[in-house]
């Protein structure tokens, strides 16, 4: 029987300048993807410190077939460029994993620049003429006739150079200098802007090559259903990728990468939830590679959470507290969770936030306390009311923090 915890592990195949990598899904098959790169991406993995993999992984890993080649100068000329293609179109058509008869996309990482003795007739002949290709994705204004589907993510600076067409979209990021950002370990990498980029380049692959495509909301309710329901680490981890990670934003508590989250899983979260933990959907919003759900999750505070109050020892207090969740999604894996809540919420119903504080600053009308006084404030907190207008309550009022005000008490 097949270990269903096992990751995938399709080996990449090299034939010279040409790697094959088929899909690193549980699926296993997908279409074809030609990926162009210029010789001098080649050592920017080996400068990666991010869990951001290299593109023919992070493709692999969305679902594609994919074939890359490597122009150097040696191959960077219309006649080589045309043999490379021609070998590893077969090579890729070949591939049993490629559901890909003879239609591909392509991505051309690298500016104009970075192709040694690259002119710019010889990627606009590719492109116009290759049989099968149905959509380019660029990071520089390579020129082209237009009759392709493609589309360009560049810097702000090139938004007044690029000729319109009707076939192309373009996107410009001002935060970026270069078409390095795209790619982990490069000087200029950009790892917020590249997150935007991949869900674009990747929602724009899948309209017009038909897929890969995957049930986001099975996914996500089989990690869920390992995580509080089954309660297994091992199982739990195999819904995600090689290298993925969770980060719980109020309290900063997760893991980065497989051995980090694995521990976490194993140590602070899985078995750390009480028994009667549940969680109460709100709404769920499905993207091409994210789903956004808002939820109420519940519990009873008779064991230590760490992920959720660290350091907080049992109060037998019920807790329901509003969430929100973004998961990002590669392939048919999950690559990352972003949770969020009002920790003040938590804080309030267990008895731990006060209702007044102190005041530390001069009043904006400049009055000071009498003596042996002191200003006060409201904590412009709520408990279990705000789980409850989440939920649609229309008993509870809205804007009533907005009265709360400054009081003088005795400084003791």
């Amino acid at each position: 029987m097949t270990d269903s915890t096992l990751l995938p592990s399709a080996k990449a195949i090299a034939f010279g300048p040409i790697i094959i990598q088929p899909p690193l899904t549980r699926y296993g098959s997908g279409p074809g993807l030609f990926i162009l790169r210029p010789a001098a991406f080649v050592d920017c993995q080996g400068q990666n410190r991010t869990l951001d993999p290299e593109p023919l992984q992070k493709w692999a890993e969305e679902g594609f077939s994919v074939a890359q080649v490597t122009l150097d100068v040696q191959n960077s000329n219309t006649e080589a460029i045309a043999s490379l293609v021609s070998q590893a179109r077969q090579h890729l058509f070949d591939l049993q994993e490629c559901t890909s008869d003879t239609s591909f996309g392509l991505i051309v990482y690298g500016s104009k620049l970075d192709y040694t003795a690259l002119p710019d007739d010889v990627l606009r002949t590719f492109i116009d003429t290759v049989e099968g290709l149905e959509a380019v994705i660029c990071f520089d204004s390579w020129e082209t006739t237009g009759s392709t589907r493609s589309l360009l993510h560049a810097p702000t600076a090139q938004s007044d150079k690029l000729a319109k067409s009707d076939q192309q979209t373009a996107y410009f990021y001002p935060d970026i200098v270069s078409s390095g950002f795209i790619i982990p370990g490069h000087p200029d990498f950009k790892i917020s802007t590249a997150g935007v980029v991949h869900t674009r380049s990747l929602t724009f692959l899948k309209k017009i090559l038909g897929g890969p495509t995957f049930d986001l909301e099975k996914i996500w309710d089989e990690h869920t259903y390992y995580e509080f329901s089954d309660r297994s680490v091992e199982k739990t981890m195999a819904t995600m990728v090689q290298e993925p990670y969770v980060n719980h934003v109020p309290t900063m508590t997760g893991g980065l990468g497989r051995a980090r989250l694995s521990h976490f899983y194993l140590h602070h979260f899985i078995f750390n939830n009480p028994d009667d933990t549940a969680i109460e959907l709100i709404s769920r919003t499905i993207g091409t590679d994210r789903i956004v759900d808002e939820f109420i999750f519940s519990l009873t505070h008779v064991k230590q959470v760490d992920w959720l109050v660290p350091g907080i020892p049992p109060t037998g207090k019920s807790l329901r507290i509003p969430f929100t969740s973004v998961v990002n999604i590669r392939g048919d894996r999950l690559y990352h969770e972003h949770i969020a809540w009002d920790q003040a919420t938590v804080l309030v119903q267990l008895g731990l936030l006060p209702e007044y504080l102190p005041f530390p600053y001069d009043l904006p009308d400049g009055s000071v306390p009498a003596p042996g006084k002191r200003f006060e404030y409201r904590v412009p907190a709520a408990g279990v009311e705000t789980a409850n207008k989440l939920q649609g309550s229309h008993d509870i009022a809205s804007n009533e923090m907005i009265g709360f005000k400054i009081r003088e008490v005795d400084d003791r």
